[in-house]
């Protein structure tokens, strides 16, 4: 047992089977909470009593992940996050200290792609889901709420990938975000932009005239997001573009059905700020992958922000960045108090925090 801190660190399960390097540990508390018994903590200034639990986090080096991800089948843009390739590895985690999931409300709190909250759907009795970002909101609407069958998609899809009854549009894509537009950003071929702006429109109509419903909605909106994002011209996030375009994004945009589990039970999705939001909800298993770096998700994900929501605003600088709330969890002074506000904060029996070793709090 390694002590750090004077907090004992009790390793509960092996990451062997996930193919990385690291260990979970037990969370070293806050020092306004009591330990007893290295994993079971005390009630301290009426705060329920919690299991704390650290997911200590490695990039896999020299691994492909790509075998996982296409088992779990999603596509191979830059939505994909490295938690697909740490699924089974999590859920082994929560069960080697949980008998059964089917009765436990599952919180994931920093949604990002929603692939925790995706994999736990079928596995729990509910899942909570939240992120800051609007295109993570969109994702959870489609992969954690929409749960039952949509009838007749796929007239849907053929209208919004046949161009001669969605005729190319060069709108607010186009002309910011591609390089024949007004800004030359080439974030997208031209073609490319202008059918994201032509399906993006057309799917507002539809929502407007009531032709679709909400979850029609943004099962086709979450299809664009990560259509989109398979054909774009950056080497990974959004905070730059390439100079030329790269093979990938000269292909052709092809709206494909971002594909959700079906299941019988009801979820809840959230876009707010997650240290106001614990407040407000309560459950079982509260899963934490907080932003670890000081790099700001509002930038980095700026252009699938601006496709999901797609209102008006001047795009500023070179990469047209839009106005984004700035992360407490990314800066140096503030990350650990954000921490302590929400670890005290939460009306939850376990709590597994996922971070990475070499992140901005340190162990």
């Amino acid at each position: 047992m390694e002590k750090q801190r004077g907090i004992e660190f009790e390793n509960i399960a092996s990451p062997d089977a996930a193919g990385i390097s690291g260990e979970i540990y037990i969370k070293d508390l806050p020092p306004h909470l009591n330990v007893t018994n290295g994993s079971n903590f005390s009630r301290a200034n009426s705060y329920l009593d919690k299991k704390y639990y650290l997911i200590k986090k490695y990039e896999k080096d020299g691994v492909d992940t790509r075998t996982q991800n296409q088992r779990e089948g999603i596509g191979k843009g830059k939505l994909i996050s490295i938690q697909f390739s740490l699924l089974d590895f999590i859920e082994n985690s929560i069960k080697s200290v949980n008998s059964s999931l089917d009765d436990k409300i599952f919180c994931d709190i920093f949604a990002g792609t929603c692939a925790v909250g995706r994999h736990f759907k079928t596995k729990v009795k509910q899942v909570i889901a939240n992120d800051l970002e609007f295109y993570s909101f969109v994702l959870a609407q489609n992969y954690i709420v929409n749960h039952t069958r949509i009838s007749n998609i796929q007239e849907l899809f053929g209208e919004l990938n046949n161009e001669i009854k969605t005729p190319l549009i060069k709108g607010k894509i186009f002309e910011n975000y591609s390089f024949c537009g007004s800004q030359n950003r080439q974030y997208f071929s031209d073609e490319n932009g202008a059918k994201i702006d032509a399906i993006r429109q057309k799917i507002q109509i539809w929502l407007d005239s009531k032709k679709i419903d909400k979850r029609v909605y943004f099962h086709l909106l979450a299809s664009l997001l990560e259509s989109s994002d398979k054909v774009a011209n950056t080497a990974s996030v959004y905070g730059a573009f390439l100079k030329k375009l790269k093979k990938s994004a000269s292909k052709k945009l092809i709206l494909e059905p971002a594909i959700f589990e079906l299941n019988d039970n009801e979820h809840l999705v959230f876009n707010e700020n997650a240290n106001d939001l614990i407040k407000k909800i309560s459950g079982d298993i509260l899963y934490l992958d907080p932003p670890y770096n000081h790099r700001e998700y509002g930038a980095n994900y700026h252009l699938l922000n601006t496709i999901a929501l797609y209102d008006d605003f001047i795009p500023k600088g070179k990469t047209g960045l839009r106005e984004y709330k700035k992360s407490a969890w990314c800066k140096k002074n503030s990350a650990q108090s954000a921490l302590d506000d929400l670890l005290k904060s939460a009306k939850f029996s376990q709590i597994f925090l996922s971070y990475n070793n070499e992140g901005i709090i340190s162990p």
